[in-house]
């Protein structure tokens, strides 16, 4: 495929998160693409208590929603027309997989992954979720 029409990119602020979204940015001004911005709020990290009071899952997911306009501000002042922001709960892979990406159809989706060393390579990452399980094209950043 020469040209993608729909890209998403995983984003959470880590280092090779962000060149994947530079890198998402400049295919999706070379391609004219829409270019999707997720972030995945992962319910796993908050403990029982703050699961149960609605108020701070609620205020979690405003601040992420904020946090993610800065993205969308970025990308359209680099260039890219038409950019959108995805927000979802869970499993960061899993969701991706299984709940943004046949919502939002893309052709390519972009994510970027630290490098293991050692033993925790052989546990797999979110990153190898993705690239193994993803209907769609997938590229991963380093």
């Amino acid at each position: 495929m020469d040209q993608f029409k729909r890209i998403l990119v995983g984003v959470d602020d880590s280092d090779d998160a962000i060149l994947a979204f530079r890198y998402a940015i400049d295919r999706a001004k070379r391609d004219d693409a829409q270019l999707y911005l997720v972030s995945v709020l992962e319910t796993e990290e908050i403990n029982v208590f703050e699961a149960l009071t609605k108020d701070y899952v609620h205020g979690e997911r405003k601040d992420l929603e904020q946090h993610m306009q800065k993205y969308v501000e970025e990308a359209q002042k680099a260039g890219v027309k038409d950019v959108q922001a995805v927000v979802a709960s869970g499993n960061a892979g899993e969701t991706i997989v299984k709940d943004v990406i046949p919502h939002v159809e893309p052709d390519l989706l972009v994510i970027g992954s630290h490098s293991k060393k050692g033993i925790a390579r052989h546990f797999g990452s979110q990153a190898a979720y993705m690239a193994q399980y993803s209907p769609t094209s997938v590229m991963v950043i380093r």
